[in-house]
């Protein structure tokens, strides 16, 4: 009667033991894959955070470049709207006497010539 009763609970204590260790098994795997996917994911989250950094880093030097320009141009429309013409072209007459008296050259003459043009 006990070798019945042995036997009996002998193989339900293996099962239940076999059962224990496929369980086991089976979490230690979906604690394995867990792990694989988060560090996955945490690399996957670097990359893409460097990749982000980087085109911020190229839309700042953009708007730098844009904002840089509207700003120049914003300056010589100013420069445009209180230049007098007639103011410049008395500047220019004197230049010319200048290079004339051989204070300036004719090279400086014509640089400072052109950029008051500009400004006309």
């Amino acid at each position: 009667m006990s070798s019945g009763e042995g036997g009996y609970i002998g193989k339900f204590l293996k099962k239940a033991d076999k059962t224990l260790q496929d369980g086991v098994k089976k979490a230690d795997e979906v604690i394995t894959d867990a792990v694989e996917v988060g560090t996955i994911t945490a690399k996957q989250a670097t990359k893409t955070g460097k990749k982000l950094s980087q085109q911020a880093l190229k839309e700042e030097a953009n708007l730098q470049k844009k904002a840089s320009k509207k700003l120049k141009d914003g300056i010589k429309s100013a420069r445009l709207l209180s230049s007098d013409p007639m103011k410049d072209l008395n500047l220019i007459e004197k230049l010319g006497q200048l290079k004339e008296q051989g204070i300036i050259s004719e090279r400086e003459f014509q640089t400072k010539k052109k950029k008051i043009l500009e400004r006309i």
